[in-house]
């Protein structure tokens, strides 16, 4: 069966073939040369232009400003024009204006992929093609291509058909021609660019938006540069010594000049959209309209927030660049895009949109891991041990992470360890949630850049993956939106110059996450309380319990600092570096970049209603230590609501990881982390004289202690308060708060607490709080007003 579709496809293809030969033939006796004398004074007319959202705004007008310089072929330098033979058509002098084998390989391919994707075009067809044939991609202009080709072959000497199109290709950065793009790229004429220079500039007609200097694809455009080089001495246009000199030399272009564009780097993203959606050579003729997803009101604040912390950070913690991206929540619209501190500063790297780099997150990647966790039956009250634990115990080399202050908590719920961003604990969670499982959520969030999950292993919820500042704040948009996707995009709609929509775009929203998963993350990342005392009372994630969700991120090695945060109608993600990639001041992203997150948030929550977060209601679930018991055992007392902690264990002993709300394992040392998860639990215990014998309610009657602040007495120097915990609940730490500011924490607190009188002004009132860490991981807390006097 497959012999006789070669054998059909074959015979359809040499048909069309000899079909193209002989219209071929008739359309040259029928068609004349167009006048190309008017070449070099034809004039784009027809220009496309971009629009914010509201189709008033004009960001963008694509050909306002052009610039064009005719010069003589003598006038140029002989390396740009052996280059452009060289890397467009090595057979130029040769052939009497088409390729017979390129038409026929490209006609292969167009034909089985049912497209007209292939060009096959020598420079004189292309020539042709832009400068005296309408753009449109059909067959018979294809031919009609070819046909005139032939015959200005035959009008004119290679050497003119060279110089014409060196003067007519479209270099970008509105350069037309040789000259203004030498003069664009390098300040200098044509006649005097170098060698690699050259390579450069013929690299670029082949995707001028893509490969733009400027743009985020220098790497393209190097390999390509060097491709230039190689073809240029296999040809013999150079030797071989000096393309290896002029492979490795470093070239400087001039940086782009301001021209009236606003928000420069969401232009550029939007214009290589356009570029593959309709080719470059149409995007400037077609007269399109495009209306994009951009908030011209929010993009001036946060160019301006990110200009001026920009400034700030270089001087305070030696990081040079800055990014900022927003994503309406309700549509996925890119409301702003911030890919540095100035688009036109090149001494930063300023062209380069970092927005869309893939960088390391740090522990901004956390909340998605947890997220996976919820998912699959763990809870926010879920305890685990936060104690120093060897990841690879079968491998030769450890793997041991630390928490950022280097201490370690013993049992922490995993509400406490995602809100004080703790890493063991965090490692411990994508482990019981496992890699594929994380994996896939990230997918389905719209983080698609992670690649072989073996080349960070667990080390991916403590960001040792790389993802763009743009598809994890899609990701938290997830979150803002009640667990709903709407895909990140740019573009509304583009209309034609008779006013038509060509195209419009059309949501699909997909429901990734359960209502009570995203109601978990949001309560952990909007609990200020939660992140206490690791984050101070005045850090600018302090929202003093408004609905506004935050997690920064802060890489080991202190190359990338980040915030990103969401209300329920946008979701905000910044970025603090160095585009080099060196590293900042050994100080953490609250301090670096959370106050350029917590500017722009403002100005956000200003122009854009608050709404509440979808209330996070606490499910009872059959095992103790889902519920935030982790003294337990399976052993119940006499009475039903009773049960006999008889002993200390780490999850892996009550938990199946695949299947953690069902059957306790039989045998839970066969999992492979079992002992090295529970050594460090056993010795802990022991320190702690434990196991206990301290009843604890049981799961069907589990419910959170009370918290009852008594008598405050007033002594002489100093403030006795006094509280009482209803059931007596034993206590691992007290944070002590007065008027809102954190004061200490006691590790082990006496049921009456001592606090000096100068604390508390005169003849006024005052509000005390105190939050405790029960030992089961719970967070409970009171607050009392009191009148102080003399």
């Amino acid at each position: 069966m497959r012999n006789k579709h070669t054998i059909r496809d074959a015979v359809v293809i040499f048909g069309v073939f000899f079909a193209l030969i002989a219209t071929v033939a008739v359309l040259y006796i029928a068609v004349d040369v167009p006048n190309v004398s008017s070449i070099g004074d034809r004039q784009i007319t027809q220009s496309m232009k971009i629009y914010d959202r509201t189709g008033k705004v004009l960001l963008w007008d694509i050909n306002q400003g052009e610039k064009r310089t005719h010069i003589a072929l003598a006038d140029m330098s002989p390396n740009i024009r052996n280059a452009t033979v060289a890397i467009e058509d090595s057979n130029f002098y040769k052939h009497g204006g088409f390729s017979i084998t390129a038409i026929f390989r490209a006609l292969i391919i167009d034909l089985l992929a049912g497209d007209l994707a292939q060009g096959g075009s020598t420079i004189t067809q292309q020539l042709v093609k832009r400068a005296l044939l309408v753009p449109d991609k059909t067959f018979t202009r294809k031919i009609k291509e070819v046909v005139v080709a032939i015959k200005l072959e035959r009008v004119y000497s290679k050497d003119k058909i060279l110089e014409l199109y060196l003067n007519e290709i479209h270099y970008g950065t509105r350069s037309y021609g040789i000259e203004s793009a030498a003069q664009t790229y390098f300040g200098k004429s044509a006649r005097d660019i170098t060698l690699s220079e050259s390579a450069y500039l013929a690299a670029i007609p082949n995707a001028p938006t893509r490969l733009s200097p400027y743009g985020n694809h220098r790497d393209e455009l190097d390999a390509r540069k060097n491709l230039v080089l190689t073809r240029m001495a296999d040809l013999g246009y150079i030797s071989s010594s000096e393309k290896d000199v002029a492979q490795k030399e470093v070239v400087t272009f001039l940086p782009p000049q301001k021209i009236g564009i606003l928000a420069p780097h969401f232009v550029m993203y939007v214009r290589e959209q356009l570029s593959d959606r309709f080719g470059e050579e149409n995007i400037e003729r077609l007269g399109l309209s495009v209306i994009t997803t951009l908030d011209a009101d929010l993009q001036k604040d946060g160019e301006e927030v990110v200009k001026n912390f920009g400034g700030s950070n270089e001087k305070n913690f030696k990081a040079s660049n800055a990014a900022l991206v927003a994503v309406s929540a309700e549509d996925g619209g890119i409301l702003t895009m911030v890919g540095s501190r100035d688009f036109f500063d090149l001494e930063h790297e300023g062209n380069f949109n970092v927005t869309l780099a893939n960088r390391q997150p740090g522990s901004a990647m956390k909340p998605v891991v947890y997220a996976a966790a919820f998912t699959k039956g763990y809870t926010p009250e879920t305890v685990v041990f936060d104690l120093s634990t060897d990841f690879a115990p079968k491998s030769d080399q450890e793997y041991r992470p630390v928490d950022f202050d280097g201490k370690t908590r013993g049992p922490v719920s995993l509400k406490t360890a995602l809100a004080q961003s703790l890493n063991i604990p965090s490692v411990k969670v994508l482990y019981l949630t496992g890699m594929d499982t994380a994996l896939t959520l990230a997918r389905k969030m719209g983080i698609t850049s992670l690649g072989d999950p073996s080349r960070y292993g667990l080390s991916l919820v403590l960001g040792g993956g790389e993802v763009s500042p743009l598809e994890l704040t899609g990701a938290y948009s997830v979150f803002a939106s009640g667990g709903i996707k709407h895909p990140v995009h740019a573009i509304e709609r583009i209309t034609n110059t008779a006013g038509e929509d060509i195209f419009t775009y059309e949501d699909t929203p997909e429901t990734i996450l359960d209502t009570h998963v995203v109601s978990a993350i949001s309560n952990i990342l909007s609990d200020h309380n939660a992140r206490m005392p690791v984050f101070a009372a005045n850090s600018p994630m302090n929202y003093n319990g408004r609905p506004v969700a935050v997690k920064t991120g802060t890489t080991n090695d202190y190359r990338d600092a980040w915030a990103v945060g969401y209300t329920t109608k946008i979701a905000v993600g910044t970025w603090v570096g160095n585009n080099n990639n060196t590293p900042m001041e050994k100080q953490v992203a609250g301090y670096i970049v959370a106050p350029l997150w917590r500017a722009f948030m403002d100005k956000a929550i200003a122009r854009l209603p608050l709404e509440p977060f979808p209330a996070y209601q606490k499910t009872i679930n059959e095992k103790p230590v889902l519920n935030g018991v982790w003294l337990g055992s399976r052993v119940f007392g006499e009475s039903p609501n009773q049960y006999i902690p008889v002993d200390v264990h780490d999850i892996l002993h009550w938990v199946d990881k695949d299947n953690p709300t069902g059957s306790i394992p039989t045998y839970p040392a066969n999992d492979p982390q079992y002992d090295s998860w529970e050594g460090p639990v056993r010795s802990w215990a022991l320190q702690q004289s434990l196991p206990s014998t301290i009843p604890y309610a049981s799961p069907t009657t589990l419910s959170a202690p009370q918290v009852n602040i008594g008598d405050i007495v007033i002594q002489n120097t100093s403030l006795l308060v006094t509280y009482t915990i209803s059931p007596e609940t034993p206590i691992s730490s007290v944070d002590i708060f007065i008027d809102g500011d954190f004061y200490r924490k006691d590790t082990s607190p006496q049921s009456t607490l001592t606090l000096p009188k100068n604390l508390f002004s005169q003849d006024t009132t005052h509000t005390i709080r105190l939050s405790f860490l029960t030992e089961r991981g719970e967070n409970i807390s009171a607050e009392k007003v009191i009148a102080t006097s003399e």
